[in-house]
Parts: structure tokens; sequence; C-alpha cells
């Protein structure tokens, strides 16, 4: 089985590539739109920059393009990149959005080919652990949701912080995976990483309620 995996740099996706790899198939090529638009509906923004050095880390071929993020017509974008490739199928790293499930699957029957969703209404809190368990090593780059601080920004996501985000979900009814925007995140080393990314230089910025850990120069070593 031969598949493209959308890669934004987060957590989910990368899980998506790892359990792919893990059932033996080939991913054969790893696939990000840049949005123009921040507020995309279908892509992630935030140190979508990285995702060079991502794949360079794991080795799989990178293919990526612009896209205004306007919603529906971001959709073609991602039906012209895909378009040439010689694959089976398209993983992508979705547990609960309908939205991009749906249109995913939609380019996906377009192109004759199979749109694949391992982590699928997959219990949130059980995804955390294996993730934290298999050996990924995330960081917390964005934060929009009531019950965090500016703390949180730039924090890796560990046993312990997991106890913390808990109790968030508790308190302020938060999706705990972040699939409602609550946060975002970045995979900087993990099994998948033949090198681990280094942050040279971030800068945080924060804004009432929400804010964005930017990572300006990194590296691979």
């Amino acid at each position: 089985m031969k598949v493209a995996a959308l890669l934004s740099g987060g957590k989910d996706s990368l899980y998506a590539v790892y359990i792919a790899q893990q059932c033996g198939w080939d991913v054969t090529h790893l696939v990000t739109l840049l949005p123009e638009n921040k507020n995309s509906w279908m892509y992630h923004a935030v140190n979508i920059h990285l995702t060079p050095l991502i794949a360079q880390a794991l080795n799989i071929p990178l293919i990526s393009a612009t896209t205004k993020g306007q919603k529906e017509t971001e959709l073609k974008d991602l039906h012209q990149l895909l378009k040439p490739l010689d694959i089976d199928g398209v993983i992508s790293g979705a547990i609960q959005s309908e939205y991009q499930r749906t249109r995913i699957e939609h380019i996906c029957h377009n192109l004759g080919i199979k749109s694949f969703t391992p982590l699928w209404h997959k219990t949130q809190h059980l995804i955390l652990k294996e993730q934290i368990n298999a050996g990924f090593k995330i960081i917390i780059v964005s934060i929009a949701a009531a019950g965090f601080t500016e703390s949180w920004l730039g924090k890796p996501l560990t046993h312990e912080t997991l106890k913390e985000l808990n109790a968030i979900q508790h308190h302020h009814h938060i999706n705990i995976a972040g699939e409602g925007g609550e946060y975002e995140t970045l995979v900087v080393d993990g099994p998948l990483f033949t090198k681990k990314i280094v942050i040279d230089e971030a800068k945080k910025e924060w804004k009432r309620d929400h804010g964005t850990y930017h990572i300006l120069k990194a590296h691979l070593a």
C-alpha cells in the first residue's frame, strides 16, 4: 500500500504516519499546504514552515504548495498537489473533525484513491498517552481556550502535562486533544525521526487569552 501523508508538523499528523508505517504501509510522500490565511478551515498554520525540517528528519520526500486558505477553494489546491502522485491513498490525523474528514474523502474519491484516518473517533486521552509512550516529543505552540495561560506556550506534552489537561477539560470542557483549536502542537523528535529538531530562537506572542509560540530558527541534530 503506497500512501501520502498530510503533514502539519503537529502530533496527530505524525502519529498517523507512525501508525501507517507500523501497519507496513509505504509512506511515499509527505504533503503540506501552506495557508496564507492563518484561520484556514482545513490547514494548520502555526510553524508550518518547519515541515521541510521534519520531512528531512523522517527521510520522506515532501511536496508542498501555498494556498490562500479560503474556505472550500483551498480544497482545489490539495487536489492539484495530490493528482500527480502514484499512490493508493492518503492518510490524515483527523480525530473528530467531520469537516476535514469528509472533504479529504471527497478529494480522494475524485482522484480514485482511498482516504485513511487511523485516529478517527479513538479515545482522545488514550491517543495522547499512546503518543507520549511511543516516544514522541511534542511541544505546545498555540493556545486559544479558557484555562490556559502564557506559560503553556512551548510547554512539552508529558504525562504530567496530561494530568493538567485533564483538569482544564474538567473545568472548562475543552477538547483534550485540541481538535477544537484549543491548542496546537509541534513534534520535535520521536520514533520516526533520524534527527531531532533543535529550537535555536523562538518568541511568545500573547494577546489576552490566546497566544502563539513562534519558532524563528531551528536546525536538525
